[in-house]
């Protein structure tokens, strides 16, 4: 099997490369992430003029006809440089939805924002008593004439301070766990009755917990199917894993090469540390951990195409393995870098708060081993 990238794909990330590493400085995110804002919606522009935020879309739909491998090959730089501009939430996630299941007026409206930049989404599934189970929801849809009135609470929706607009599930019909009776709407975040509570995340991107007020959507607001949207949650759920498999990919090499780095610089007895043979090791491990990890995001990213039990067994598979190896890499390097790595003046540190996150999303290790496993026995 040939896994090369195309030409085209190579130039997207030689290019995307030069931009990360010209503007996106470990300094320059330091800054960034403390601002008012956090983020930068001038470089998000860029990244829309450069034709990044249309690469996974058919033409059809106004992309310029790529798919999931054009996302890993972004997600894998946007690691590299920890940006923590809403790539995931707006083109993988909004993004899907609407090329999956979205009316042609949603495709026309929705994508076409997502292209060109001018609109920004978040993705509001997650609940506090939820855990990972996406069936899980206590948010109500009630129909109310043509449309719908939500209700509800969202948390920890990441990017939805900068969001202009939602994606959100809710319960139509059925009990809080049913699998049936689930839908997704898109909602505009300034409509009535949204209330938001807008925090920091440890590592360093931003979140809001999300209250919806007897919000009012129009029946244009539903997308796919009323009370049939599980399946489709659990597709775009599955794309949005695989995407951030790859960003964790490129997390972990810049961790890996900075602790390389640092041993050779660092001197312990009028030698450097990286001399020493034990610490060797352990940097072979974190590289080994790294490779395994890079054909994993890859084996999932290539099975999103295929059928729902080959594409969950390895997105589940993927992420235990990548899970597992961001907690062994970001652990090492903190301890190899000592006591400095927790500072927040150095960068391993916020590599090492980014790839413990990247854990808790979408699912951790334990919950995709009992997904894995579930399925294997089927």
């Amino acid at each position: 099997m040939d896994f090369n990238f195309t030409e085209e794909q190579t130039m997207v990330r030689d290019g995307l490369t030069r931009l990360v590493r010209e503007s996106y400085d470990f300094d320059t995110r330091r800054s960034v992430i403390e601002s008012d804002s956090g983020w930068r919606p001038e470089l998000w522009a860029q990244i829309a003029e450069m034709g990044l935020l249309g690469m996974p879309f058919s033409e059809e739909d106004g992309g310029f006809g790529g798919g999931a491998i054009d996302s890993l090959v972004v997600m894998e730089v946007f690691g590299r440089g920890l940006v923590v501009e809403p790539y995931v939430p707006t083109v993988v996630c909004a993004g899907g939805f609407f090329k999956h299941a979205g009316s042609a007026e949603q495709k026309e409206e929705h994508i076409g924002g997502i292209v060109d930049g001018s609109r920004v989404y978040a993705f509001a599934y997650a609940e506090p008593r939820g855990r990972y189970d996406l069936a899980d929801l206590e948010t109500t849809a009630k129909k109310d004439g043509d449309g719908y009135v939500l209700n509800g609470h969202k948390a920890v929706v990441i990017a939805a301070p900068w969001a202009s607009h939602l994606i959100v599930t809710a319960r139509t019909s059925g009990e809080r766990r049913d699998h049936d009776g689930i839908s997704v709407f898109v909602v505009d975040k300034n409509a009535d009755g949204v209330v938001t509570r807008d925090y920091p995340t440890v590592d360093g991107r931003r979140a809001s917990d999300i209250y919806f007020e007897n919000v009012s959507v129009g029946a244009d607001a539903l997308i796919g199917e009323d009370g049939k949207a599980l399946p489709l949650i659990e597709l775009v759920v599955d794309e949005a894993i695989a995407a951030q498999c790859a960003e964790a990919c490129g997390a972990m090499k810049s961790a890996q090469e900075m602790t390389v780095e640092y041993s050779r610089q660092r001197k312990q007895f009028g030698t450097p540390i990286g001399k020493f043979q034990v610490l060797q090791h352990r940097m072979v491990d974190m590289f080994v951990e790294y490779e395994q990890s890079v054909s994993m995001a890859y084996l999932a990213t290539l099975k999103l195409g295929e059928s729902d039990k080959e594409r969950k067994s390895a997105v589940s598979a993927a992420k235990v393995r990548i899970g597992q190896a961001a907690h062994h890499i970001g652990q090492e390097a903190i301890q190899i870098h000592g006591g400095m790595g927790m500072t927040d003046e150095l960068a391993i540190g916020h590599y090492f708060k980014r790839l413990t996150i990247f854990d808790a999303e979408f699912g951790n290790v334990d919950h995709h081993m009992k997904r894995h496993i579930a399925l294997a026995s089927d």
